[in-house]
């Protein structure tokens, strides 16, 4: 039977720090926090992974795509090197080997999650790239990638900034990068991970040190 973790997506599921459980994988040198799993090694997976200094993955084929973000390090394959805050799509059928250097890495993946259609390669460095004004004051974005219903992005939110409340068309799944975020349902610290099923709300919000949040919306209606 196929390991299955978070696989009901019709349910709220917040997972911060202190919840954190970190598991071997195959390759000696790397762990992973698995958030949602629904499969073994080949299967729909969100997950933190941790490289130890000087290890590596072995060659690998995307069958259903890949997304990460690099939290921590330098993340590199045999096309480049990918240093925090790098944001990076290999679509359905591309194929890389991964590995780090002496100060190891941290990513946030995803896999197994693309549309046979979405085709688009990519990696963003973020730090140095352009943001945008958000739709409140305090607010700024950086939009990620867009395809059909699916919008993925990162957020600046200053302190004291509310946003207004609404619904998640297709769910919506945040990822806090820094500072604390909040809604009415709780407080959400560096690390969290949330994610939200179709046609939920909230009211989020930041109190005095702001937020940083890698967020998807419109993904999660047709999930399995």
């Amino acid at each position: 039977m196929a390991l299955t973790i978070n696989n009901d997506f019709d349910h709220r599921v917040v997972i911060r720090p202190s919840d954190y459980h970190w598991v071997d994988s195959p390759m000696p040198g790397v762990e992973r926090m698995m958030l949602d799993r629904i499969g073994d090694e080949v299967g729909r997976t969100t997950s933190l992974v941790r490289y130890a200094p000087n290890s590596e993955f072995s060659p690998h084929i995307h069958s259903g795509g890949e997304e990460f973000l690099v939290l921590e390090g330098i993340f590199s394959d045999e096309h480049g090197d990918y240093p925090t805050g790098t944001y990076v799509r290999n679509p359905i059928g591309t194929r890389h080997t991964p590995k780090v250097g002496p100060d190891g890495a941290t990513i946030f993946v995803k896999l197994h999650q693309f549309a046979s259609q979405d085709t688009e390669q990519k990696h963003q460095h973020t730090p140095t790239a352009q943001w945008s004004p958000g739709l409140v004051d305090g607010l700024s974005v950086l939009p990620l990638h867009n395809y059909d219903a699916e919008q993925v992005a990162l957020v600046k939110w200053a302190p004291n900034t509310r946003f207004n409340a609404h619904k998640h068309w297709g769910g919506e799944e945040i990822l806090v990068l820094s500072g604390t975020f909040f809604d009415e349902h709780g407080e959400y610290p560096q690390g969290t991970w949330i994610r939200s099923p179709h046609l939920s709300q909230h009211t989020p919000y930041t109190k005095e040190d702001g937020a940083l949040i890698y967020v998807k919306t419109g993904h999660l209606n047709a999930a399995p």
